[in-house]
């Protein structure tokens, strides 16, 4: 029989927290866990643009099938436009079926402007690219979505995703 690979998804505006939930996720389960950065694949490896039918979402796929291969997590994050993905939200769906832990960071505007300014990346982009970016409850809709709010610290969000998995 198959073991059971968990994919954990963290979506959400840029500047919510979903990065460095992710690699503090990552830490907590421990090796056999597996982070996959939309930034890193879109920006850094493929260096394309994002929007409808962008490259990233294929190879993003194709590293979450990876995941599913050689690792216990899966841990996919980034903002993941619904729209734009919806594609890869549904090969995920078909993939892990149960097994999927979807989280959307849904974090008011002023409040990722402010944890924004206290980035490595700072001076990379600013409040107007974030507003051109912005997409307001942008969630799934065919894989269900745990809403996560300002009020809880990096910690508590830690511990409710790594008991909601590890149940």
């Amino acid at each position: 029989m198959d073991k059971e690979i968990k994919l954990i998804i963290l979506r959400g505006n840029s500047g919510s927290g979903k990065t460095t939930t992710g690699k503090a996720l990552q830490k907590k389960f421990g090796h056999g866990t597996m982070l996959i950065s939309q930034d890193v694949v879109r920006r850094e490896i493929l260096y394309v643009n994002d929007g409808p039918d962008t490259e990233a979402s294929q190879l993003l796929n194709e590293l979450v099938l990876y995941g599913r291969k050689h690792c216990n997590i899966v841990i996919l994050e980034g903002i993941l436009n619904s729209k734009w993905y919806r594609r890869l939200f549904e090969n995920l769906h078909d993939e892990f079926d149960n097994q999927i832990f979807a989280y959307y960071f849904d974090i008011p505007f002023e409040e990722t402007l402010n944890r924004h300014k206290q980035r490595p990346k700072v001076h990379e982009f600013g409040e107007k690219e974030m507003r051109k970016w912005w997409n307001e409850k942008d969630l799934l809709g065919i894989i269900p979505e745990v809403c996560i709010h300002k009020e809880l610290s990096l910690n508590e969000i830690v511990d409710i995703i790594y008991q909601d998995v590890i149940k």
